[in-house]
């Protein structure tokens, strides 16, 4: 019997479980309960579970769902979710600029396009492997440390039979097989964010948000706490109900992937971004994984001035967070070990030493980390830092993504990034969003230089 993933409550409740444990809860009652009847722990690798549960493990994981929720967080006042409450915990927010801020080149605008989608591209056949195949197949074809697409022509047989490439992916991302840029979640959301600018402007609401998803976005192409929302909103949930209503996924990386174009269309301004960020985060995010939005947005609008270094951006994404939150922690010692540490295979043994035996590698706090991490190490040089990215493994696409929109954005025309990247996207994407699809790169920059410019 096929069977959808991320929507049945027995595979959300152990997901529930280990999130409740990770944002100050005390679960342990409740996952001896679990236990005792019969039901599975969720892997940090895999979404639903092989079989069906029976009838009384899924009324039961619905009614410990709800007990979950009821449970108090010791972590509530150091990583709040209300925009107000997160601007109190924050001594450095930023000031709005006295005067606005010269918008971003169309040239750059369409290299943060082109960042963005070439990132995605790279991390695509390699999406859901763990770290020790992504190093073995790039080394068989003598592509490591990582400097293009991966391939594979000259990959030994039986490490494919070990370490499959992602079967969904593969066909449309490895080298020898790209035509253009596929569709992908990590593109979807941008453009669904660039729509939603051009019918509601930077005033729009998570509402509005909500409604454009219902009539842009089709359900199958959502994934994990976007799923759980857009399920919630049919339910007759509203924001920001939609992103606690049984969902364990809500400190994951989606409402990351949805940043950019907020910070994009806010030079000089992240705090603005920022709020922009929250708001469309909070459909489907609470706490570290709307931070995790909120750090991306604002590290964009300081780089879409055109003339910060990506330090200074970084620094900047740090002060629209809460300082004591598990994400600025995470953040904090990721971007410290790129500086410590000249090999960056050390940088991601030590990230992974820390977070791949609790967090799920979908988690927002690893995978941020290790974005930040790349960039850092990287100095923002585009091939240096969605490489890294993309071999630091979890959500290998997302984060080639983001590492290539900033980096992209900060070499300032697509010109300036290798031809080897570019060329095979052939400036076509694919998409499901609105009349977007076969759209060019360079239409892209210009629709969001738009907004950029809109008053």
């Amino acid at each position: 019997m096929h069977r959808l993933t991320w929507v049945q409550p027995e595979d959300l409740l152990g997901h529930e479980l280990r999130q409740a444990t990770q944002d100050g809860r005390q679960p342990s009652a409740i996952a001896a309960r679990w236990k005792a009847a019969g039901g599975k722990e969720a892997p940090l690798r895999a979404g639903a579970s092989p079989e069906p549960a029976t009838s009384y493990l899924r009324h039961l994981a619905n009614d410990l769902l709800d007990e979950l929720s009821d449970l108090p967080s010791t972590l509530a006042e150091s990583e709040p979710t209300p925009l107000a409450a997160i601007k109190a915990t924050c001594p450095d927010w930023p000031t709005p600029p006295p005067a606005p801020t010269a918008p971003p080149t169309h040239a750059a605008l369409e290299a943060a396009w082109l960042g963005r989608a070439a990132g995605c591209l790279l991390g695509k056949p390699v999406e859901k492997l763990p770290l020790n195949a992504i190093r073995r197949l790039a080394k068989s074809t003598g592509n490591w440390p990582l400097t293009t697409y991966f391939t594979a022509k000259g990959v030994p047989q039986d490490l494919l039979t070990a370490h499959p490439w992602n079967r969904r992916s593969a066909p449309t991302s490895l080298a020898e097989n790209i035509d253009g840029m596929p569709e992908d979640d990590d593109l979807n959301y941008p453009l669904l964010n660039l729509l939603l600018l051009q019918r509601h402007g930077r005033t729009f609401t998570t509402t509005d948000v909500a409604t454009l998803w219902l009539e842009e976005l089709p359900a199958g192409r959502t994934f994990t706490a976007e799923r759980i929302a857009y399920r919630n909103l049919l339910l007759g949930l509203n924001p920001p109900r939609t992103a606690r209503h049984r969902n364990p996924f809500r400190e994951w990386i989606g409402a990351l992937i949805r940043a950019d174009v907020h910070g994009w269309t806010n030079p000089g301004d992240p705090a603005a971004a920022a709020e922009q960020a929250h708001r469309d985060a909070t459909l489907t995010h609470t706490a570290n994984g709307v931070y995790a939005a909120m750090f991306i947005a604002a590290t964009i609008a300081h780089a879409a001035t055109g003339t910060a270094d990506i330090h200074t951006c970084l620094r900047t994404g740090l002060t629209v967070i809460p300082p004591h939150s598990r994400l600025a922690t995470a953040l904090t010692h990721g971007i410290r070990l790129a500086h410590d540490h000249e090999d960056f295979d050390t940088v991601v043994d030590e990230l992974h030493a820390t977070y791949a035996d609790t967090h799920h590698w979908v988690h927002a706090i690893p995978n941020t980390a290790l974005i930040a991490a790349a960039l850092a190490h990287a100095h923002g040089d585009f091939t240096g830092s969605v490489c890294r990215a993309v071999s630091g493994g979890w959500d290998t696409d997302s984060n080639g993504a983001t590492a290539g929109s900033i980096a992209g954005l900060l070499t300032g025309t697509p010109e300036g990034l290798p031809d080897r990247w570019t060329a095979p996207l052939k400036n076509r994407l694919s998409t499901t969003v609105g009349d977007f699809d076969g759209s060019g790169f360079d239409t892209l920059a210009h629709l969001t230089l738009v907004e950029a410019t809109r008053p």
